[in-house]
Formats: structure tokens, C-alpha cells, sequence
């Protein structure tokens, strides 16, 4: 930590106008302590800081133990320029910040490219760098976890990476890693474990992983006939909003979520209130509501307050809810798409968005002008109804960026031999989710150490 503190002095004492620094740390190595520590000592001194994270609910965490207001990085750096089928088209928008310090938490999650995106250049890095280095004076912060899983389709990533950095964008890389645990790591089962998993990335097909939950409170195997009940223990205790499921695919999340809510909160109706669900598909929609730069983005988590009437439509089927988004102020009421609920695909897939699209035009059918028609499904409330999935139970890309009080961890069935370093990554990320409890669902013993 001093020596990580010495080479942020010489970067921010540095006349390189074009520099960074660079902060990677492990889980528990006091990363999240410095970090808050130095924000507080530049805001302090009134040096302007922005906090920045990939997700809401990473910008939520940030600003929790930083003291000071985060922003996710698209809704800073973005503004909606164009719009076409509905979809919105977001530019590059202009920094008017100078001699501003941007901090970015949870780097690790940073896409490099994104060919579907409707941000920018599609390179989410590229528009970091492009959108802090214009302003005149600004540098920017580079936090996180070279351990925790890489950015869909990539191996590493890219902003944690110092050679990288250099090579791409030509900045005086400041870096400093943290390395030792820290944080009560004798009496912590969770820091314990991750590290013994974080070990393991690098070690080859050879490796064996021995876990150790005894003599550790906050960590316990749990097997599928207990496992209802320990959730459901969980949810008296810590509250559903505390209390997660991390698991390999979105099929198995739905199995989880279809069995949690029947077995566990014994609830009926396809969706009622009380239920938390996951938007899936960034919306431009509704959350435009209030600022028209605003959006509703892919992995926000909210809680349904109320349903209202359903309506089968387009031959899709919807209803009218009225959702509290995390991280967000009142409620908002809006169309949401029924259908996605208990889908094994991420989101509604190509085909059927275009037969819903078509399917709402062809009410337009007597409006001359295609112009105009186009401009009609763009303000038509169900072409634009959010897409949501149950929230009970996530896939670890989903949870990455986020921190639960109680954790559960599926592994699923993997053969030894395709236990890999993505693999390793994949159960260090999971685990290091869990604040005060760990749960290992189904794991096998040949995993732990103590019989």
C-alpha cells in the first residue's frame, strides 16, 4: 500500500499531461481502503474527481465505500444523437471537465470491442481514453482486479493491462499492484477460498484445487436438499436484495429463479410484485423520461412494486408494471415484455424483435409515408416494453461488478479437463461476491481439503 501510495504521488505530481495510473489489487488486499483514502484527501483539497464504474450497481459500490457520487461510464461519457427501428444511437459527448482526476472502478469488466454496440465507436476503451484526454488537463485512474473474469471473448483485459495501455494509446503508465491479503484473511472463509482458487489461474490441467470451509463462520457447502432452506433462511436474515445466486448459464439461472419463486416464495402468477427482476436489453425508452439522455441499461436490477393489465399483443405477450430501479429515486411505470421471463436465450432474440417491429408497423398501415410510420413504432409503448428476466439467480458476468451479503455458487458440471483458467476466473469472481456469507451449492468433495 505505501508503495502503491508513492507511485500515485509521482503520477499526479507528474507534468506528463498524457499519463495514467494504474491500480490492480486481489480481493481483500486493501485496494477498496486506499482508493476511498485518496479520494477523500483530493476532495479535500478540492482537486475535481469524477467516480466512475462499468454497471449501476459497480458505480452503487463505488460510491458506497468512496463517499462520493459514481456515474456509470456510458451515462457520463455518452449522449443519444440519432435513433433508427427504435433503437438509439449514442455519440461521444463533449467533456467540459479540465485538470480532473477520473477514477474507474471494476476496469477488468472494460470491452474493447463490441460490433453490436450502439455506443460510440463500439470500443468502449477507445471512448474512455478519447473522452477524458480531450479535456484539457484530465487524466484518468485505472482500478481493478486482474483475477476476475475479462470481458466476454477475450482473454485478459485489456485496461489492466500497463504494455497494452502503452501501445495503444501512448500514455505514461503509473502502475502499482497489491498482492497480499489483507483484510482478516485469518478469520475470512471467503478470502481464504478466493485466494486458493485466484492460485490456480496459471497452474495448468495438473492443478487441484483444495477448499477449505472448516473452521471458517462465513462459508458452508450446502447440498441441493438443503438448499431452499438455507435460502430462504438467508432471505429472513439478510433480505432478498442481499442475497444472491451466481451461476454457468442462463439456463440453469432460470431454473433457479422458476424454483426459488414456486418452492421458496411460493408465488404463482408469472410475475406479481414483490418480485426483483433484471432489465436485459438497454431501453431508451422509458427512462427518457426524465432526461433525454438518460437509459435504462442492460443489467439494472429492480423490484416490481405493482402489476397491472396484461395484454397479448403482436403475438407477444405484456404487461404494466410498475418497477423501483436500484440505484434510482421513485418509480417508474412501464409496458414490459413478458416473454423474456423464462427464455434461455440473453434477450429476444433477431428474428423475433423483427417480427415485433414489422408486426407494430403494419397498425401504421394506412400512413402514407414510411418516414412517419417508422417515427409511429419508435413512440409505440410496446415496441419499446422493457425486456426483463427474473433476478434470484444470475450468471456470473451479470453479478460481476456487484457485491450481495449472501452469495450462493453453482459450479455446474464441468469435466476436469475443462477446468481452465477461465474456469479459475470465473469461481475467484463468483466467490469474491459474497460481503458476509458464502454458500458452495453442490460441489463435489474430491474439492476440499477436510473430508
Amino acid at each position: 500500500q505505501r508503495r502503491a501510495m508513492d507511485g500515485f504521488v509521482s503520477f499526479f505530481f507528474g507534468r506528463n499531461a498524457d499519463s495514467l495510473f494504474l491500480l490492480k489489487g486481489f480481493a481483500g488486499t486493501g485496494k477498496t481502503s486506499l482508493v476511498a483514502a485518496v479520494v477523500g484527501a483530493l476532495v479535500q483539497f478540492r482537486v475535481p474527481v469524477v467516480l466512475l464504474a462499468p454497471t449501476g450497481r459497480a458505480a452503487k459500490v463505488f460510491a458506497g465505500y468512496s463517499g462520493h457520487a459514481a456515474l456509470t461510464i456510458h451515462k457520463k461519457i455518452y449522449r443519444q444523437r440519432a435513433e433508427r427501428e427504435g433503437v438509439g444511437y449514442f455519440d461521444l459527448g463533449f467533456n467540459p471537465a479540465a485538470r480532473t482526476l477520473f477514477f474507474v472502478d471494476e476496469a477488468s469488466m472494460i470491452s474493447l470491442n463490441s460490433p453490436d454496440s450502439t455506443f460510440g465507436s463500439g470500443c468502449l476503451l477507445d471512448d474512455l481514453f478519447t473522452f477524458v484526454y480531450n479535456g484539457r488537463g484530465n487524466r484518468l485512474v485505472l482500478i481493478g482486479d486482474v483475477a476476475q473474469l475479462p470481458p466476454v471473448g477475450t482473454e485478459l483485459s485489456p485496461a489492466l493491462d500497463a504494455d497494452f495501455l502503452r501501445a495503444s494509446y501512448g500514455v505514461e503508465v503509473f502502475e502499482a499492484a497489491l498482492t497480499d491479503v489483507m483484510r482478516q484473511s485469518e478469520q475470512s472463509g471467503i478470502l481464504h477460498n478466493a485466494t486458493l482458487v485466484r492460485g490456480m489461474i496459471g497452474g495448468g490441467p495438473l492443478a487441484r484445487l483444495l477448499l477449505s470451509v472448516s473452521p471458517f463462520p462465513d462459508i458452508a457447502r450446502v447440498s441441493g436438499a438443503d438448499l431452499l432452506e438455507t435460502l430462504d433462511d438467508c432471505y429472513s436474515r439478510f433480505g432478498v436484495d442481499e442475497t444472491m445466486v451466481v451461476c454457468r448459464s442462463n439456463k440453469r439461472a432460470n431454473r433457479f429463479n422458476a424454483g426459488i419463486r414456486a418452492r421458496v416464495l411460493y408465488r404463482e402468477e408469472q410475475l406479481t410484485g414483490g418480485d426483483r427482476v433484471m432489465i436485459v436489453k438497454n431501453n431508451y425508452f422509458w427512462g427518457a423520461e426524465a432526461d433525454k439522455d438518460d437509459f435504462i441499461a442492460n443489467g439494472d436490477i429492480a423490484t416490481v412494486r405493482r402489476v397491472g393489465r396484461h395484454r397479448d399483443l403482436y403475438g407477444f405477450h405484456f404487461a404494466e408494471v410498475t418497477l423501483e430501479l436500484f440505484g434510482r429515486e421513485g418509480e417508474l411505470t412501464v409496458q414490459v415484455l413478458l416473454d423474456t421471463l423464462a427464455s434461455e436465450q440473453p434477450a429476444l432474440g433477431y428474428d423475433d424483435a423483427r417480427r415485433l417491429y414489422f408486426a407494430v408497423e403494419e397498425d401504421y398501415a394506412d400512413i402514407a409515408s414510411r418516414k412517419k410510420r417508422q417515427e409511429k413504432v419508435r413512440q409505440n409503448e410496446y415496441f419499446n416494453a422493457l425486456q426483463i428476466k427474473f433476478a434470484y439467480a444470475v450468471t456470473c458476468h451479470k453479478a460481476q461488478g456487484g457485491q450481495w451479503d449472501a452469495v450462493f455458487v453453482d459450479p455446474g458440471w464441468v469435466d476436469d479437463s475443462a477446468r481452465d483458467d477461465e474456469y479459475w476466473r470465473w469461481l475467484y469472481t463468483a466467490f469474491t461476491r459474497a460481503r458476509r456469507r458464502l454458500y458452495l451449492v453442490n460441489f463435489k468433495d474430491d474439492w476440499f481439503a477436510e473430508p
